[in-house]
């Protein structure tokens, strides 16, 4: 079922493109590999400004990161840079990301990855360990820059 929407997701995302298909997919995968360790590298026990500023820069300045699961989004870079700087008082144990699957279209990579940790929010008095499959779908500018974000949580 999870791999139908996935191929699904896959042909929408290839033809809705406009036929922009500026990048290889070579360069897509490098791109979604280095989105995915700008992410990692944000959410681990040592993360300071710099990771969250590296992450920022993938994006475009008209981004939209959208997290269907939750009917939530983000279109602005300030808010999103002060809620993960606020992230940074979380006591973040372990945290990491495997890519399970990669697949390209016109400007568009589908990433199938785990994410796995243990986080002790600092609005509450408890560990949280968590570990689940996520699909996540990165749309490109011209330039490069992930201009959408669409995130559906396991």
């Amino acid at each position: 079922m999870k791999k139908s929407i996935l191929v699904l997701f896959f042909f929408l995302f290839s033809f809705s493109s406009h036929g922009k298909g500026n990048y290889t997919p070579e360069q897509l995968i490098d791109k979604a590999k280095a989105f995915v360790a700008a992410k990692n590298a944000r959410q681990q026990p040592n993360t300071t400004i710099k990771e969250i500023e590296n992450y920022i820069s993938l994006l475009s300045d008209n981004f939209i990161d959208e997290h269907v699961k939750f009917k939530f989004t983000y279109t602005d870079k300030a808010k999103l840079r002060e809620d993960m700087i606020n992230k940074l008082k979380d006591e973040v144990i372990h945290s990491s990301i495997e890519v399970n699957e990669i697949m390209v279209g016109a400007n568009v990579v589908f990433i199938k990855m785990t994410e796995s940790g243990k986080v002790k929010p600092s609005h509450i008095n408890k560990t949280i360990e968590y570990s689940k499959t996520n699909i996540v779908s990165l749309e490109f500018d011209k330039s490069g820059l992930v201009k959408h974000i669409r995130r559906h949580h396991g």
